[in-house]
Formats: structure tokens, C-alpha cells, sequence
């Protein structure tokens, strides 16, 4: 299980586990031990000391894979099983003189590279104005003095200032804050900022000592990572750990390298291989067969060479190229990047999308979702003070005060702040947890003082509460209804912040804290971050297409089950990130098939919940926008991201969402299903057509006296039947086949080749009774006749196949082609009936066809196709499965 890069992923984790560790102890560890450690003091670093640092640590820098050059790129498109061998029979051609072969060869291959190349290169250049997430400077502290540095410059021991605006360039243990708020919603999937803070402890703590499995390494409230950014107040720092010793960096460390095998890429070697294992079994039959018979080995040898052009589908490369290239035009009329082409047959196959909340299933932003009096009851007071709160508040705004300014627009509360004048101001600190404004009444010049925070701190401070308009002392079953209606807040994933009054007695010119106590209890301001409204239509659909939808997040327990709820999916049980720990794979890989909802994990363990479902068989396509989502999104079958997303997430996905709804995903699995339908209808109409030549060819060579096609012959059909299919990529597909999940089955080809393909041996083999006994074909001086009848037949008979076998229902009646596979398919029947009277025909040993002969065509054909469509109903019924 998890074969692919087992031990570099174990050291990989082993290495996040000890860099994890060392923060958990940073973060425990008293200030002046953590200068101790680090060997730094507050004044930072000498210069020369910061030189030596970074020659030892080396530059902090994240690992990125690079883009490969366009040489490389090229080059790359020819590591196809199938390129591959037809460049070796193109090498083969050429040392027999035989150019024609060369020719045809060569013009597939070149029509493949080409288009695969020119997709790829333009979505690569595309994706390249992503740039690197963490390219800035850093105020840095050295020899007592303040200046910016190249963040690349920073080494552990580093003194740095921290304020609002700077993206944090490094891991660093706080020393001094004030007000210090972090978003870390990119690296935890945490909506709300976090609030950080120096925790100074009496004794320090030793690093031997055990600790609760419940402590994370990316909780930690006085620790600052790298990559995350300062929303307010400010901070003074020590780095502890730079470049790849980061947590962005154990992340990113992971997606450098090869990628694992996707769902495509195992699915288009087992069929190559398959088609490869029966061409090379079949062609040395052949070449003995007519060396035997025939006498002339060379001959034999170019007509077993011949056979094997014949029974290569060198189209494969191109209709599945082509394909793959029309799925992504598509997709990106629906503003949809293509990264990676393979990605789109993938996106068809995929069965379980796994998905992170924070910025894919909801906002990304915070809104006021309630406004509620002590009771839990809807109360437009409660909002009317908190808006003047927020709206008279100094400084920057959090993003609760935006929340409550925004939502005041759109209700009668909007213009309140015209009756009272602002008199003072007591900021929010974090040991309060709390902020007031005092208003005066410009009706009775009275002071208000209205108080905002956390429902624990404010709670404290209350004497009374207003319960529907009448004052009452705040007893204890009064303050137990409180905190258990706040409980249940919580627990449904909103954030609450209670909002109090007081009406001052008397005029001060200036306040002080000792004026918030006696408070009145108004009531609360819930907060969340919604669910996209495009989230649970999507999931429905996806759920009508068969696709299972997973939620990994690093968000709380509650929030996660508040925004799963409202998006249609209702969980028996929230799986928690340290209960994954304690599990092997085989028993992760049983639960992640059996639960949807992960929270609190964290980024390798969100990897480890792809790879499980991978292992059970499962095309897992992850969906996310964070630092946090960038290891799972490369180890998917297909990563999915957004524009809002982080740099890192966009270059770690297959597939970038320009356009905020999620419903564009439900168009790119259809889409994805489109492009594998049309792909496999070739396959399984060449191979069986192929398989039943070869019987053919077999049958004639034991009693006819001489060839019964030539290898031109072989190869201009071939090419014919090849043109005939480019147009499958613009085919439809019926309903019932998009309905579901489709993947590669080898063996389904295979089975399907034994099946349908003898069909048309047995139509040959009227062919050849017809032209060996009417027309007496059955000499060598007649046997261009011979090959022309059965070129002939031989061509449309292919060419109809491509009807017989694009639906499970009655062709041309119950199912009908696309125009471009009508058009095409009917040009090429018709130059091949004209081919044996043409100037082109004659010279290749071709002559023109007897009227007489045109009747027993129409007969073949048409019992050919009756018979074709008898068996494929049958197939379909005893294995319930179509193409």
C-alpha cells in the first residue's frame, strides 16, 4: 500500500514530526531560554554572526520544482508506449526502403507530439505567472538597529518586527506583542484570525516531559509561521527556523520530485501494454505462417511488419491528444485552466472529491449571521449598539467589526451613529478581550458606554440584563441560560461576541477601565463563514454523477459540522486529525472509506487521507486553496484549486476554477467523461477491428497462393480507417454514459476484442468465398481483384464499426453520430469504394471493381452490421457494461 515514494514520504513525515516537536518546545520554553538556544539576544544578531548563520542554514528559501524548458517539455511527449513503438517500426521501415511506412508513421507521430506539446507548453507558460508565495523582505533587528532585508537573507536567531500588512517570512517564537492579530486561514483553513501572544511561564518546562496528543503544532498562540500574515497590532520576534526546517517548508518539501502515477497514466499503460503484448504474439504467427507458405521470408517479414503498423493503433496518441485538448478548450470557455491535459480524463474518472472548507466550500469571508437577545431571540437592538461600537472604533477594524458594518447596511440601523457624538474610547488589549466606546445622546447629552468582546470576559463584568425590555439583576439561572445559549452557538460553528451597555451617571471628559463594570447583558453577535451558494447544488450534482464528496479541513469540530450541514452533507461522525495518528494505513485507508468529515488535520495528514482512498481502489480528485491543501492536491489522481488560492496551491494543481462557483466542477466531470468515452470508442473499436483482421489474415494466408493484401494495401487502409476517427473527439455521448464514473479496464478491452472482434473475420471470410468462387479471384495472375474486394470491404466494414460501437442503443435510429463523425465517416466509405477504380489505386496494384460485385458489398455489410449489433446487445447484457 502507498508504494509510490514509501520511504521518502516516511522521511519526509519523520522530519515534519521532529520540526513539529522542536516548535511545541519553543513555544513552552521562557523567553530567555529561547534566547539561550537560539544563541541571540533582544539587541539581534552582529552581522557577522548573521553571515556565519548563513552559510551554516543556508538561504531561507522554499523548494519549488522548476519549469521545465520547452526542449524538455518536447522531448517528454514522446515517453509514450505507443510513440515509442512506432518510432521503432518507423526506424524498421526505413532500413527496408520502406518509405511509404515511414511516411504514414511518421505523420502520426508528428500530429500527436505536436498537438500534445503545443496544449501543454501554452497552459505551462499560463501557470507560470504564479509566482513563488513568500518573495518579500523583513524588518530585521542587528547590532540594536532596525532595517529591511531580503527575506532569503534571514537566519535562526534573527531578531524581526512583526506589524499589520507583513506576511510572516519565517517561523518565529513571539517575544514582545501588542494587539497582534494573524490570519493563518492558508496554512490551518481557520477563517477567523488568531490572536497571538507572549506566554511567559515561571519554570521552564522539560522537553522530556510528556504531553497530551491533543497539542498542535500549528496551535500554538505564541509561535508565528511562516506564510501567514499579520492582520493588526504588532510583534517583535526570534526566528527559530528558516527555508525547508519551516512548516511551509516540511510542506513543500513533499510536492517536489516526481508525482505518483495518476488514475490516466496507470490506465493508459495497462491498455498499451495490453495492445503491445497481442501485436508482438501475433505479428511472428504471421511471419512464419507466409514464410512457411509462401517460401519468400522477406516478403513474410514485410508483411508481418505490415500487420503490426496495422494492428498498432498509431491513432491512439492522437485521439486521445485531441481529445484531451478539445476537453480543455471547452473547459476554458467555462473559465477553466487546464494545467495538465490528463487531468480532464481523470476529473471523468474521478469517484471521491475530496475537499477542503475554508475558501472552496464557503466565503473565505466573515459575515454576521445573528444578532440575538439573552434568550437565542432575533433582536435588532443588540445590533443597533454593536454597529455603533464597530462604527466609532479607531484603528484598523478586525474583521468581526467589518462584518457588523456590513450587515448594518442592509437594515433600519444604518445612519444610528447620527444621534451620538463620540466622547472616549477604551481599545481592545488582549487581556481584556474586550473594547468600549463612550457615546454622548446628542437628545439628553447623556454618556453611553457600549461594550464589545468575548462572552466570558464580558459575562464577568455584567450586574444586569435587559430581557425583552425590562432590566433584571443577572442571577445565577440567569448567567447558567446564558452560557448554556451561547454553548449551543458554538456548537452550531458560530463565533460569538456578547455586546453590553452602560449608561454613565454623570459627564467625564475621559474614561478608564474601572467604568466597564456593572454592565447591562444586551444580548450577542454571531459570527461565520458561510457556505458558497454554489456549494449545495454542486454537491448534489456531483452526487447524482456518482462522485462521493469528502471534507478535509483544519478547522474546529463545530464549524466544520455547522458548514457541512448547510451544504447538504450531515455527518454521523466527525473524524478528528490526532485520531489519524494513532492509525496504521490499512486501518485509515477502512475509515476514510466508511466517514466524509475529517477536521483539525493537518497537512500530511490530509495526504495521508488521499493516499488511503487511492489505495482502495478510488480515482481521488482534491479540491483546495491553502499552503496547507498543496501536498494533497499534488498526491490526487487531480488537483483542483481556485484563483483566490495561494501561490502554491495553484502551482500544486491540475486544474484552476476562475469563477467562484462550484458548479463549473460538476461541467468539468461530464466534461472529463465526454473526453474518456470518445477516447475508449476508438480503442475498442481499433482493437476489435484489429483483432478480427488478424484472424482474417491468418485464414487467408493458410490457403490462398498468394498475400491477401499487400502491405501498401494494409497500410492505406489503415491510414483511411485512422482519418475516418479524428473527428470522434467532436462525437456525443448518450446520457447513461455520463451518469457515472468511467476508468481504464484493461481486461474490459480485452474481453470486448474476443467478443467483437472475430465478427468481421466471419465477413471476410464471405468476402473471400465470394471473390475466390464468383469472381474467380483464386490465381496469382487475379489476385489484385482478390485484394481490391476485400480492401474494399475491409475499409468500410471498419469505418461502420465506428457507428456500431459509439452507442449501446440502435445506431443511426436510437443514437445518431455527431455531424463532424457523419461527414467524415461517410468521405472516407466513399473515397474507399472510389480508391480501386483510381489513378492512385492502379499504381499501388489495385483494379477497378465489377458492378456485380457492388450487390454482394451491400450484402456483406449489412449482415455484418445486423450480427455486430446482436452480439454488442448481448455483451452488454452479460456484462453489464457499455464500451
Amino acid at each position: 500500500m502507498f508504494r509510490w515514494n514509501r520511504k521518502a514520504t516516511m522521511q519526509e513525515n519523520e522530519h515534519a514530526k521532529k520540526m513539529a516537536e522542536r516548535l511545541i518546545e519553543a513555544s513552552n520554553w521562557m523567553i530567555d531560554d529561547v534566547l539561550e538556544e537560539w544563541e541571540t539576544t533582544t539587541n539581534g544578531l552582529s552581522i557577522s554572526e548573521a553571515e556565519e548563520r548563513l552559510d551554516t542554514h543556508g538561504h531561507n528559501q522554499i523548494t519549488h520544482d522548476r519549469a521545465a524548458s520547452w526542449m524538455i517539455q518536447l522531448l517528454s511527449c514522446f515517453k509514450n508506449p505507443f510513440i515509442l513503438i512506432l518510432l521503432g517500426l518507423s526506424l524498421f521501415s526505413a532500413l527496408t526502403a520502406d518509405w511509404e511506412a515511414v511516411m504514414i508513421i511518421s505523420t502520426m507521430v508528428t500530429i500527436s507530439v505536436a498537438i500534445s506539446f503545443t496544449q501543454e507548453y501554452r497552459s505551462q507558460k499560463t501557470a507560470q505567472r504564479l509566482k513563488a508565495l513568500v518573495k518579500t523582505t523583513a524588518t530585521v533587528i542587528r547590532e540594536q538597529s532596525a532595517y529591511e532585508v531580503d527575506m532569503e537573507e534571514l537566519v535562526p536567531g534573527d531578531m524581526i518586527h512583526l506589524s499589520a500588512g507583513d506576511l510572516v517570512p519565517a517561523d518565529a517564537r513571539i517575544i514582545t506583542s501588542k494587539d497582534l492579530f494573524v490570519s493563518e486561514s492558508s496554512l490551518t483553513g481557520e477563517a477567523l484570525p488568531v490572536e497571538k501572544e507572549d506566554m511567559r511561564f515561571t519554570e521552564r518546562r522539560q522537553a522530556a516531559q510528556p504531553r497530551s496528543q491533543q497539542v498542535n503544532a500549528l496551535e500554538l498562540s505564541n509561535i508565528c509561521y511562516m506564510g501567514t500574515n499579520i492582520i493588526s497590532g504588532t510583534a517583535t520576534a526570534v526566528v527559530i527556523a528558516t527555508g525547508q526546517d519551516t512548516t511551509f517548508g516540511a510542506i513543500t518539501k513533499s510536492l517536489t520530485g516526481k508525482r505518483p502515477m495518476t488514475s490516466f497514466d496507470k490506465g493508459v499503460n495497462s491498455v498499451s501494454f495490453l495492445l503491445i503484448r497481442f501485436m508482438l504474439i501475433m505479428v511472428p504467427i504471421i511471419f512464419f505462417i507466409n514464410g512457411f507458405t509462401k517460401g519468400d521470408w522477406m516478403d513474410a517479414l514485410l508483411f508481418g511488419m505490415s500487420v503490426a503498423v496495422g494492428l498498432t493503433p498509431e491513432m491512439l496518441p492522437v485521439i486521445v491528444t485531441s481529445n484531451l485538448a478539445k476537453g480543455a478548450s471547452t473547459m476554458a470557455r467555462n473559465k477553466v485552466v487546464v494545467k495538465r491535459l490528463n487531468s480532464i480524463q481523470n476529473l471523468g474518472a474521478m469517484d471521491i472529491l475530496c475537499t477542503d472548507k475554508t475558501g472552496t466550500l464557503t466565503q473565505d469571508r466573515i459575515v454576521l449571521k445573528k444578532h440575538l437577545d439573552i434568550h437565542g431571540q432575533e433582536d435588532e437592538l443588540v445590533l443597533k449598539h454593536a454597529y455603533l461600537n464597530s462604527y466609532h472604533q479607531t484603528g484598523l477594524k478586525n474583521l468581526l467589526d467589518v462584518a457588523v458594518l456590513e450587515h448594518a447596511e442592509l437594515t433600519d440601523v444604518l445612519g444610528a451613529e447620527q444621534c451620538y457624538r463620540k466622547v472616549d474610547e477604551l481599545p481592545f488589549d488582549f487581556n481584556r478581550r474586550r473594547m468600549s466606546v463612550i457615546l454622548e445622546q446628542k437628545k439628553n447629552h447623556e454618556h453611553l458606554l457600549i461594550c464589545k468582546g468575548a462572552m466570558e470576559e464580558l459575562l464577568s463584568l455584567c450586574s444586569d440584563v435587559l430581557d425583552q425590555g425590562s432590566v433584571l439583576s443577572m442571577t445565577d439561572d440567569i448567567r447558567t441560560q446564558v452560557e448554556q445559549t451561547v454553548r449551543q452557538l458554538n456548537a452550531d460553528g458560530l463565533r460569538v461576541v456578547a455586546v453590553a451597555i452602560k449608561e454613565m451617571e454623570g459627564i467625564k471628559e475621559s474614561y478608564s477601565l474601572e467604568d466597564e463594570t456593572g454592565l447591562t447583558l444586551l444580548g450577542y453577535v454571531c459570527f461565520l463563514d458561510p457556505a458558497k451558494d454554489s456549494a449545495a447544488p454542486a454537491i448534489k450534482a456531483l452526487h447524482n454523477h456518482g462522485v462521493a464528496v469528502k471534507v478535509l479541513t483544519g478547522d474546529n469540530e463545530a464549524v466544520t459540522r455547522k458548514v457541512c450541514r448547510d451544504i447538504g452533507l450531515h455527518p454521523d461522525r466527525i473524524i478528528l486529525g490526532h485520531e489519524i495518528d494513532e492509525w496504521n494505513d490499512q486501518k485509515l485507508a477502512d475509515i476514510a472509506e466508511e466517514h466524509f468529515i475529517f477536521a483539525k488535520l493537518n497537512p500530511l495528514q490530509k495526504s495521508r487521507i488521499v493516499r488511503a482512498l487511492q489505495s482502495n481502489g478510488h480515482t481521488v480528485g482534491f479540491m483546495g486553496d491553502g499552503i496547507n491543501d498543496a501536498a494533497s492536491l499534488s498526491d490526487a489522481d487531480v488537483g483542483i484549486s481556485v484563483d483566490t488560492a495561494v501561490d502554491i496551491a495553484k502551482e500544486s494543481a491540475d486544474i484552476i476554477l476562475l469563477e467562484k462557483s462550484l458548479m463549473v466542477l460538476e461541467e468539468g466531470v461530464v466534461e472529463g467523461r465526454k473526453t474518456f468515452g470518445n477516447i475508449i470508442k476508438y480503442i475498442k473499436m481499433t482493437a476489435s477491428s484489429n483483432f478480427g483482421n488478424v484472424f482474417s489474415v491468418l485464414g487467408a494466408s493458410l490457403f490462398l497462393p498468394f498475400l491477401p493484401m499487400m502491405p501498401i494495401h494494409l497500410l492505406i487502409q489503415n491510414l483511411f480507417y485512422s482519418i475516418s476517427q479524428l473527428s470522434i473527439p467532436w462525437d456525443n455521448m448518450d446520457e447513461e454514459f455520463l451518469a457515472e464514473p468511467r476508468k481504464w479496464d484493461a481486461s474490459s478491452i480485452g474481453r470486448f476484442m474476443l467478443f467483437i472482434g472475430p465478427i468481421s473475420s466471419i465477413f471476410d471470410y464471405a468476402t473471400f468465398f465470394v471473390m475466390y468462387t464468383v469472381f474467380s479471384a483464386n490465381t496469382p495472375a487475379e489476385q489484385s481483384l482478390f485484394q481490391s474486394g476485400w480492401f474494399v470491404v475491409g475499409l468500410l466494414s471498419q469505418t461502420l464499426i465506428v457507428h456500431m460501437i459509439r452507442t449501446q442503443k440502435i445506431p443511426f435510429i436510437q443514437s445518431r453520430a455527431s455531424l463532424p463523425v457523419m461527414v467524415m465517416t461517410g468521405f472516407i466509405m466513399v473515397l474507399g469504394i472510389y480508391m480501386p477504380f483510381s489513378a492512385i489505386g492502379e499504381s499501388v496494384g489495385l483494379e477497378p471493381l465489377p458492378l456485380s460485385y457492388f450487390p454482394w458489398l451491400i450484402g456483406i455489410l449489412l449482415g455484418y452490421c445486423v450480427l455486430t449489433q446482436l452480439v454488442k446487445n448481448w455483451y452488454v447484457r452479460k456484462f453489464q457494461e457499455w464500451l
